[in-house]
């Protein structure tokens, strides 16, 4: 099989994780650029091999055919557009392109044919879209999805490792009874919850909530969907959990029928037994690459209502590991 140079942009808590997935995946990576804007001195291993992280500089992407960027926004914008320029396709996990109407917005298990028409560009979702819509598309399919409420309780990696140190600094502040400072966050972190993800918009919504809304009419091609979200930001190291409320237009079969309709979606794995208080948990999903759904029950206040709650790790998932399924879906079909 053909072997292809790969540039990874970023070097986060997200573009490591593409390192160590990317590492373990079907992708033939004959060589492997570690690519940031500014810093740059650290060495990564991939493979068995030690790799400097380097800063990008004009032509880096000459010769590479697949570019993984995990840098924010604005390095999205400078860096996508260049890459494209010198061949390479690239795969962005920042929201600068999503909404593109040129831009493909893929998650493999749900739309893997939308990635076939990209014109050298594909986004990856928001991580809280993605490991909702996952669960979600069996169901949208059989018995057509016409409103979501949905709550978000989204786990402090998902903005950095910088906040990672602030929910650990605080908590052991607060535990020794000295003085809290948020930088991060707007307010405290620790033993706290804030109802509060990115900026917020005219509409009383914020850019985190809209994104779902939007980003989920765009996946399954239906503006139609009414979603109605809430997102907030809970003192946990990683992993989201959502709790999602769906209304179809179809009427839905018993419980243990749908259970069995999500067991078998791909990328979907049911946790639920509640007698025996068995349900998905974030401290059991970091590190995994499923879709955890529990709490499966029929919402008695609408004649089609369902509830799930699902939990999924935002950095692989809701991230590194969807980029990575892209890439590999890329190479399987040709698509590259």
């Amino acid at each position: 099989m053909k072997g292809y140079n790969v540039a990874i942009v970023g070097m986060g808590a997200v573009g490591r994780e593409m390192v160590k997935i990317l590492e373990k995946s079907s992708v033939p990576v004959s060589e492997l650029a570690l690519l940031v804007r500014k810093n740059d001195g650290a060495i990564v291993s991939f493979r068995g091999k030690d790799h400097l992280v380097k800063r990008v500089t004009p032509g880096v992407f000459q010769g590479v055919d697949l570019v993984l960027m995990a840098a924010g926004g604005d390095a999205a914008v400078a860096l996508a557009p260049l890459a494209r320029q010198e061949g390479a396709v690239v795969i962005d996990n920042s929201s600068a392109f999503r909404m593109d109407p040129e831009v493909p917005l893929v998650i493999p298990e749900v739309n893997p044919e939308a990635a076939r028409q990209h014109k050298g560009l594909i986004a990856n979702p928001n991580c809280s879209t993605t490991q909702m819509i996952v669960p979600l598309k069996p169901l949208h399919d059989l018995f057509k999805i016409k409103r979501i409420v949905v709550s978000t309780y989204q786990a402090v990696s998902g903005t950095g490792r910088k906040a990672i140190e602030e929910l650990r600094q605080q908590a052991e502040f607060s535990l020794a009874g000295k003085e809290v400072e948020a930088k991060v966050y707007p307010h405290q972190i620790a033993f706290n919850i804030l109802p509060h993800i990115d900026s917020f918009l005219e509409n009383g919504y914020t850019k985190e909530e809209m994104k779902m809304v939007n980003e989920t009419r765009k996946i399954f091609q239906d503006e139609e969907i009414q979603v109605s979200p809430t997102a907030a930001r809970v003192p946990v190291f990683n992993c989201h959990s959502e709790s999602i409320n769906i209304e179809t237009e179809k009427p839905l079969p018993d419980v243990a029928e749908i259970k069995e309709i999500l067991a078998q979606a791909p990328g979907v794995e049911v946790v639920d037994d509640v007698q025996n208080n068995v349900y998905p948990l974030a401290v059991n999903c970091s590190g995994t690459d499923k879709v955890f759904v529990g709490r499966i029950r029929k919402d008695f206040t609408v004649p089609n209502g369902l509830n799930l709650w699902v939990v999924a790790d935002n950095l692989r998932k809701g991230a590194a590991l969807n980029a990575v399924q892209i890439a590999e879906l890329l190479v399987g079909k040709g698509w590259l």
